[in-house]
């Protein structure tokens, strides 16, 4: 097994994910507010243990992974964030890169929280994959990602279809080759 990192922040905990995290978790991905600009689907209990197995399967394999958001205040998990190569069949490719992702639940949004998690995650894959290409995907009417996005150095540098009309932005705003 690939050792799965902790990494503290001032207000957060990035962790592991936990079989106890899975009803939080389940219901997470079950808010419509949350996956709106991911899926637009919520996600069932059984797509969400899918999703949570996957998790650990991408340590495992790739060396990084998504990590859980635990509040460390009230020890509440209140997102995920992370690292994972999902082989898109799409055009650009951004296969070979870091792609970054991240929710956060809606109560916890607005508070600095995903950028705090971001900036960690990020100094953290510069410690452990260094030169190798980060990239993200993110929908055209999530202005509030694309902000984020902007302030972590992602630039645009296509627009494609992927299940509906996506922005692909790379941290130095470079095309992966």
């Amino acid at each position: 097994m690939t050792f799965i990192p902790t990494i503290d922040t001032e207000r957060l905990t990035l962790r592991a994910h936990h079989l106890d995290d899975f009803d939080d978790y389940a219901a997470l991905w079950a808010n419509e507010d949350v996956v709106r600009h991911i899926s637009g689907v919520a996600s069932t209990r059984e797509q969400s243990w899918a999703r949570l197995m996957r998790a650990a399967g991408m340590w495992h394999h790739m060396g990084f992974g998504f990590l859980a958001i635990e509040e460390k205040a009230t020890g509440r998990l209140i997102g995920e964030a992370g690292f994972h190569e999902v082989r898109r069949d799409m055009t650009p490719s951004i296969e070979g890169t870091l792609e970054v992702g991240w929710l956060l639940s809606p109560e916890a949004q607005g508070r600095g929280y995903a950028t705090e998690a971001l900036g960690a995650l990020i100094g953290w894959a510069g410690d452990n994959f260094p030169g190798k290409p980060m990239t993200c995907i993110i929908s055209p009417e999530n202005t509030a990602s694309l902000r984020l996005a902007g302030k972590l150095g992602f630039a645009e540098f296509a627009r494609t279809d992927y299940h509906g009309e996506v922005i692909l932005l790379s941290r130095s705003g470079i095309p992966p080759a």
